[in-house]
């Protein structure tokens, strides 16, 4: 098998994508920003910042502070709005031939339904709901946190006409109860998973470095817990379809998240540290699967014998 004759084409619920690398929503601005280091193109999807109904300012800086080997943010889901990105942003894309998956968020339901309705007929690929955000309410207060809300979201969001990915937290209480509600209510995918709630503090000053006191954290450090995560919701649920996100930083990372039975990966801190990364990480996932004499398909849940 020769790299050329290598496919990461992949499947998430009725969307079919020309690579399995996504951008993860957040991390990738809400237009074409990445376009100079990349063919948008070629990417399986790029995935927008999240965005609500109306103009948001989010969080007060700082909001992007380094944690050990990892990062920690609190942006606060700062957008345009709906409107002012379909009149923009989502032109930008396209104008790049970018598959385009608009992510969404709300402070409660209704605004949830709000983001959705605007996203109505826009020319997207699918609809993220940002169940998970960890740095914009209390850690108790993320829809994702409860089975019920979950799926009072997708329930709410399924007026945009449009195949619905609902973005999970790791740190669920009982992970395999939410993803289920989600899809029982219509969800066609589940996007695992988000940061992780954490602190920095100044050691001169003992305070908070962020100014939103605390935020989500990720980097590299996620990959197993991601990996886990996956595995579990694969084991409980084996025709979920799943976009894997957490720690991916190279593509053997890529590749330990499909062979836990993601169908798709997202690639986000990374790209912070490297724009190329997306297509880089590609890349490495075609020569893996050359070197190894496999596909996708065959390595996809092998972790699961």
């Amino acid at each position: 098998m020769s790299l050329r004759d290598t496919t990461l084409g992949t499947t998430v619920g009725s969307v079919s994508l020309r690579t399995c690398v996504v951008t993860a929503s957040g991390t990738v601005g809400h237009g074409a920003e990445l376009a100079e280091y990349g063919d948008l193109s070629t990417l399986g999807a790029v995935v927008t910042k999240s965005l609500s109904e109306f103009a948001w300012a989010g969080n007060p800086a700082p909001r992007v502070a380094p944690a050990g080997d990892a990062m920690i943010n609190a942006v606060g889901l700062a957008g345009p709005g709906v409107l002012a990105w379909r009149e923009h942003g989502l032109p930008e894309l396209r104008a790049h031939g970018a598959t385009v998956v608009g992510s969404i968020w709300g402070r409660s339901t209704e605004e949830f339904a709000d983001a959705a309705n605007a996203m109505r007929g826009a020319e997207i690929t699918a609809l993220e709901i940002n169940a998970s955000c960890p740095n914009l309410e209390a850690r108790n207060a993320i829809f994702a946190n409860s089975p019920a809300a979950t799926a009072e979201l997708v329930g709410a969001c399924r007026t945009a006409g449009l195949p619905l990915w609902v973005k999970l937290t790791l740190t669920a209480p009982d992970l395999i109860d939410v993803a289920t509600a989600a899809l029982e209510a219509g969800a066609e995918a589940l996007v695992i998973g988000n940061t992780l709630t954490g602190m920095v503090l100044d050691p001169e000053t003992g305070r908070p470095i962020l100014g939103n006191g605390g935020g989500g954290v990720s980097g590299r450090s996620l990959l197993p817990i991601a990996t886990r995560a996956i595995y579990d919701v694969r084991r409980a649920l084996p025709n979920a379809p799943i976009v894997g996100i957490g720690g991916v930083w190279s593509g053997a990372d890529a590749i330990a998240l499909i062979s836990a039975g993601a169908n798709a990966v997202g690639v986000g801190t990374a790209s912070l540290a490297s724009p190329r990364a997306p297509w880089k990480i590609q890349r490495q996932i075609a020569r893996w699967l050359t070197k190894h004499e496999t596909s996708l398909d065959a390595v996809r849940g092998r972790a699961h014998g």
